[in-house]
């Protein structure tokens, strides 16, 4: 995202030599060093969505949506309740594949989930100021640790080798971005890159992930968000992107307390989430099962975290 300055060294070799003196040393040298980057200066599309996603997250807040309390009160759930939201969250997929790129259209799929560790690595645009960027990595890396708890599978920030890449970046950066995304994700169709660099401003922020269709096991994710975002919108995109980016691809409208559904009601990870997460990465399901397979199993697992309330 950044420009990449390659700074060579010069090296000043001062072997003049008359009879057996040196010559005298000449005047220092000042290192070279590269300009330093133009300040950042939003465009006024950018600034427009500013505007326009501070209302978006005023207007949800009016209407008593975008939750952070977890919905502990008022959405009870039992063990039916867990199974039907996880096996329609988990084995159904929200998005489907096209030449021309994704077009959302719910179909069966198989529970996928990292055998891998997850090393998560963040690329900011210009349009996140360092202050900005270390407040990030805090949360995010907070985030994350608390995922890894849930599913009981290593999941960190990682600035080598990261195998889950997380975009922070305005509107004009996004757009910039097919290149690293069709480096990043390889084997990506061209629809499949436009899809996140011609994101419309209903989609919020998006993940996609590659996974081997053999053994259902993940290899590489990406996720993009809107660095225009207000806080509790930026969170919300982050904490439902990640987590969906582990294996939970789809939204139902019946899954509630839940950030899998696109009323929007609840920002943040609920309690139902992290026992759908603890179900995914439980050793007794296996990546690749379909539902018939699964659903016997998630009905025994769902059981036992509810204390077999049904």
């Amino acid at each position: 995202m950044g420009n990449l300055w390659r700074a060579g060294r010069a090296v000043l070799l001062a072997a003049a030599v008359a009879g057996c003196q040196a010559a005298a040393p000449g005047p220092a040298v000042a290192p070279v060093r590269p300009p330093a980057p133009a300040p950042y200066r939003p465009s006024a599309e950018s600034t427009a969505l500013r505007a326009y996603y501070a209302q978006v997250q005023a207007t949800l807040l009016s209407r008593g949506l975008m939750r952070s309390d977890g919905g502990q009160q008022d959405a009870p759930f039992n063990a039916r309740m867990l199974t039907e939201n996880f096996v329609r969250i988990a084995l159904y997929d929200e998005f489907t594949s096209t030449p021309g790129g994704y077009a959302q259209r719910e179909t069966p799929s198989v529970l996928r989930r990292w055998a891998a560790p997850v090393r998560v690595g963040l690329r900011f645009g210009a349009s996140v100021p360092e202050t900005r960027r270390a407040t990030e990595r805090a949360r995010i890396g907070s985030y994350l640790a608390r995922l890894s708890r849930i599913t009981g599978h290593p999941i960190r920030l990682a600035d080598g080798s990261p195998n889950f890449l997380i975009y922070l970046v305005d509107e004009d950066e996004r757009r910039a971005l097919g290149p690293d995304i069709a480096a990043a994700m390889p084997g990506f169709a061209a629809g499949e890159v436009a899809a996140f660099t011609n994101m419309v401003n209903s989609t919020y922020c998006q993940v996609s992930v590659i996974s081997d269709s053999r053994t259902g096991l993940y290899q590489r994710a990406l996720a993009v968000t809107r660095t225009e975002h207000p806080d509790l919108l930026h969170l919300a995109c982050l904490h439902e992107e990640i987590a969906q980016g582990l294996g939970l691809p789809n939204d139902s409208p019946r899954a509630r307390p839940s950030v899998f559904n696109d009323d929007q009601e609840f920002a943040l990870l609920t309690p139902m989430d992290e026992l759908m997460l603890r179900i995914l990465y439980d050793p007794r399901l296996r990546p690749g099962m379909a539902e018939a397979e699964a659903r016997p199993i998630v009905e025994r697992i769902a059981a036992e975290l509810t204390g077999g309330e049904s």
